[in-house]
């Protein structure tokens, strides 16, 4: 196929998503992605109700935990689906930094707001927090800075609510990470800068990972 061919053929996939919301069209589509789609419909995601069209970019503060957060949702997966085999390779990802610039937020790893971490950061039941985002989202806050469930050093996520946070419209910085799952856990490795991090499958303790003990 020529170039040619490829951007006719790409502009006819565009033509088929959703519209991107008019405030998120400056952006590079890695950030505006998330603002384009309903949420999930069974449901939803941690501060998104199911089939919300209000989106929200997930970020998290250090590499480290955005890792550690993929490496969940892999084993989930592979947890939820029992006949699927391991990989046999690792698998590339990159990473990406984004700059930010708001007036207004919450921040629930401080008070008074710490005082209900329980709620905040139960592993399954995202209503109280989907609560919160609409409250949020009513008192035109832009984003909510919250602790991440899956990094076992509970650094910060942030969930950005709002495209006009994003102090820059393109990603500032990549860097790529080659992480293997399988079912002793996962390794992940980055080479510039080199980190290396690894997850016991028993790190992660949520309930949805109970079918990974049949298979190991």
């Amino acid at each position: 196929d020529t170039l040619e061919q490829k951007r006719i053929l790409e502009s006819l996939i565009e033509r088929t998503k959703p519209v991107i919301p008019e405030d998120c069209r400056h952006l590079d589509y890695l950030l505006a992605t998330p603002f384009r789609y309903d949420a999930p419909p069974r449901a939803g995601s941690r501060f998104r109700r199911p089939h919300h069209a209000g989106g929200v970019f997930y970020a998290s503060e250090e590499s480290e935990t955005a890792v550690a957060e993929i490496v969940f949702y892999r084993l989930l997966f592979f947890a939820e689906s029992p006949g699927t085999p391991w990989p046999k390779e690792a698998v590339e990802y990159t990473g990406f930094s984004v700059a930010l610039a708001v007036d207004h937020a919450v921040d629930l790893m401080v008070p008074p707001f710490v005082e209900y971490r329980a709620t905040w950061i139960h592993p399954t039941a995202y209503e109280p927090c989907q609560e919160l985002a609409d409250a949020a989202r009513s008192a035109r806050l832009a984003l909510i800075r919250y602790e991440s469930v899956r990094d076992p050093r509970h650094r910060a996520n942030l969930a950005v609510l709002v495209c006009g946070a994003f102090s820059e419209p393109h990603p500032i910085e990549r860097h790529t990470w080659r992480i293997r799952i399988g079912a002793a856990g996962a390794q992940a490795l980055c080479e510039f800068p080199r980190r290396e991090i690894e997850f016991a499958s028993e790190t992660f303790t949520d309930p949805r990972l109970a079918p990974l003990e049949r298979r190991r």
